[in-house]
């Protein structure tokens, strides 16, 4: 950024006061806390794959990279990823080698080799600047034979407690509440991810899957099976079980066992459960076996919590259809705070086009129908609020004064501009508006 457009935003901003970057009635959908972490979940009903159109067009692939873009989550975890035979564009499913580079195209744009080599014409990057990165993809290695689970990260995937950094499936043998086995037919994807240290007290593990869809007592059952081995696994592997000892009972085969995670790292799961009505999926994650119990998923054993997400403005709960509600993040809530939880969609009751978020608002033809488009899901989203790192209590007293004025805004455009590690305050190792956001922020909180 050229220095001096960036003094001058600094002094406006500094001098006004940050805007609010959550105010959905004026199209405002970002984070109020460039600290928060985001995590957002979305079916996106095989848009995600290497032979589609992937132009700034009427598609769903251009509604996928604009909604993401929008809302710019720091971690996307996605379901139905990769099937070219259900998106109708191709044959067959994608390898995991294939639907990495997918992804980076999603994001970064580049050359489509999968459609004639011509240039990708919608990526995220195009609409947000290269401020905005999901520069980091696990594609699962499990499958149905039509299409895997993904997480893109705005973090780097690292091995948090020595069982490894990434692993798409688990296998049990039978203990407790869990007759053993597996997660079902697509697995369950598990990425341990490493924060920034200068800002985050612990990391963060995020679980991704897609639950055995249908109707019938089968596929009831098999949903069931699954999210108890599910709790299990959470409880046991990453929690001890309240031991202190990862898989204390030796009933984990795969993966290998590893460590219980530290006091300040959350494990945040979610995906396409395919709820049950009233009692499914997500209690049984979020429980174990017993509601309000002491075999809790939570690391405290209590229940960890299941969204409660609304969209904003017409307050409606489905994230397909009228009134399903199908899609879920489960968190650790004695350790992850959720500021909001929403749900995005671009109509329902009260909605304009002024609160529809650049650039969806700018989707071609008809901006309301982008999420349609899409998927027939709707992304489901929560704004953590995770523990912070013991840090200077002044972090933008940049002159060593005890006190905050133009000094420290001198000061910190200077190290901005020499790239210094002082002003890198993402703690990313790279410089850009998010530092700026970050250090207006420190700014606007003053000096103890």
């Amino acid at each position: 950024m050229n220095r001096s457009i960036l003094t001058a935003a600094l002094i406006t901003t500094i001098a006004a006061g940050a805007n609010a970057q959550w105010d959905p009635q004026n199209g405002e959908w970002l984070k109020s806390d460039s600290t928060d972490i985001r995590v957002m979940t979305w079916n996106v009903q095989d848009g995600i794959c290497s032979s589609n159109d992937k132009g700034d067009t009427f598609g769903d692939w251009n509604g996928i990279v604009r909604i993401i873009a929008s809302l710019q989550p720091d971690i996307l975890i996605l379901q139905e990823c990769a099937d070219n035979s259900g998106n109708g564009t191709g044959s067959g499913i994608d390898s995991i080698a294939t639907l990495e580079n997918v992804a980076d195209l999603l994001v970064h744009g580049g050359t489509d080799i999968y459609n004639g080599n011509v240039a990708v014409g919608s990526y995220v990057q195009l609409f947000t600047g290269t401020e905005y990165d999901l520069p980091h993809v696990y594609v699962s290695e499990a499958n149905d034979g039509f299409n895997r689970n993904m997480i893109l990260s705005r973090y780097p995937f690292t091995d948090l407690n020595g069982g490894g950094a990434t692993f798409s499936t688990f296998a049990l043998v039978p203990d407790a509440y869990q007759t053993g086995g597996t997660a079902g037919i697509r697995g369950y994807q598990f990425a341990e991810i490493d924060l920034p240290d200068e800002i985050y007290a612990g990391d963060i593990v995020v679980g991704n899957g897609h639950l055995k869809a249908g109707g019938n007592s089968s596929d009831f059952s098999q949903r069931e099976l699954a999210s108890r081995n599910i709790a299990y696994f959470i409880d046991y592997y990453y929690n001890g079980a309240g031991t202190g000892i990862s898989d204390p009972n030796n009933r984990i085969s795969v993966p290998s066992t590893g460590t219980v995670l530290d006091e300040n790292t959350p494990v945040i799961v979610g995906g396409d459960l395919n709820q049950n009505p009233g009692n499914g999926p997500a209690e049984f994650i979020a429980r174990a076996e017993f509601t309000g119990g002491t075999d809790g998923t939570d690391r405290d054993r209590s229940d960890s919590s299941v969204d409660l997400a609304l969209h904003p403005i017409s307050n409606e709960a489905s994230t397909q259809g009228g009134s399903s509600k199908l899609d879920y993040l489960i968190y650790q809530d004695s350790i992850a705070t959720a500021r909001r939880q929403f749900i995005f969609r671009s109509t329902g009751s009260g909605m304009s086009i002024d609160d529809i978020p650049e650039p969806a608002r700018s989707f071609p033809v008809n901006p309301f129908s982008i999420s349609g488009l899409s998927s027939d899901h709707r992304p489901v989203l929560i704004d953590f609020i995770l523990p912070e790192a013991v840090a200077d209590p002044c972090p933008a007293d940049f002159t060593g004064e005890g006190q905050l004025n133009f000094l420290d805004v001198s000061a910190f455009l200077t190290a901005y501009g020499k790239m210094e590690a002082s002003a890198d305050f993402t703690g990313e190792g790279q410089f850009n508006f998010l530092d700026v956001s970050a250090f207006l922020t420190q700014y606007g909180k003053g000096c103890p």
